[in-house]
């Protein structure tokens, strides 16, 4: 009986650390925390312990709390789509109240441990759990600008490391914010287009276009083309004290071509396999990019 009884206490706890994965999206959360610390180490003169904690520590906080109130405006809209109705809220396992309390207590946490950085991180944190939760979310079912305001809270992760690590907001994470911007435009297309007809059942209005069509390729190839160039400017010495240097800038260019040739791929092609390729391809060159440039400035 004891053996039965606490296999069961081990099963919910491993089903409320899975609901609460799933409520905060743990990997999203992940990765932009990573586009933080990575950020973070640009900025910093010397790397610090603590204020990297705290800064892991609030990002996935802020995160998770933009993705549960996402999650808690979206339930009904969640139910209808193949992808999402096994989500804690609409398939019955987590109460609104219980995911509302969950957001709350994040961005309290969030907010604090940021502040502690310094007030700055807090604020930009803070605009982002905004936009993406009363601009971003409500749009998505309106229009397909929704993708364009969402792009601005989902490019301030990468500044937002430099910022907490230099108390200062100037060229510097701005050229940051920029290619993170642009590069959400070809990522979250091709996931669009992907999910094209799941979307559709939540009435969810994702490609510019509205379809699946060369209008939608041609526009993924140019935002693409503005971040390949957008990544390369601070080889130029104009954008303070963010440095790349010639080589490291080849291969950034280089993995932008690499991105752009799956563009190009789903242009002539126009089919989710091409669309899946180039998404994939987009999340590596994200890691990849912020890699360089923080080994770049190490050695």
């Amino acid at each position: 009986m004891k053996t039965a009884v606490g296999t069961v206490k081990s099963t919910s706890w491993s089903l409320i650390f899975s609901d609460f994965k799933e409520i905060t999206k743990a990997r999203l959360a992940v990765s932009v925390v990573f586009s933080s610390i990575a950020g973070y180490f640009l900025g910093a003169d010397h790397v610090q312990a603590g204020p990297l904690f705290l800064l892991a520590f609030g990002g996935y906080c802020m995160v998770g709390a933009s993705n549960a109130y996402n999650q808690v405006i979206e339930k009904d809209l969640d139910a209808l789509m193949n992808r999402t109705r096994n989500r804690p809220i609409p398939a019955g396992r987590m109460s609104v109240n219980r995911a509302m309390a969950i957001a709350i207590v994040l961005t309290v946490l969030g907010v604090v441990s940021l502040y502690v950085l310094n007030p700055k991180t807090a604020m930009f944190a803070a605009i982002s759990i905004f936009l993406y939760t009363s601009v971003y979310t409500p749009l998505k079912t309106k229009t397909p600008l929704s993708v364009f305001v969402g792009a601005f809270p989902g490019a301030i992760p990468f500044m937002l490391g430099w910022v907490a690590a230099t108390n200062d907001f100037g060229i510097e994470p701005g050229t940051l914010f920029m290619i993170q911007f642009f590069w959400q435009f070809p990522h979250f297309w091709a996931l669009g287009w992907m999910l094209d007809e799941d979307y559709k059942k939540g009435g969810f209005k994702m490609l510019p276009t509205g379809k699946k069509d060369k209008g939608t390729a041609l526009q993924i190839i140019m935002y693409t083309i503005w971040m390949m160039v957008i990544s390369v400017i601070p080889v130029f010495g104009v954008t303070g004290n963010l440095h790349l240097s010639i080589p490291a800038a080849i291969l950034v260019f280089l993995m932008g071509s690499v991105m752009l040739a799956f563009a190009f791929r789903l242009y002539e092609r126009r089919d989710n396999v091409s669309a899946k390729r180039l998404m994939l391809a987009s999340v590596a060159y994200i890691t990849l990019m912020q890699i360089v440039y923080v080994v770049d400035k190490l050695i």
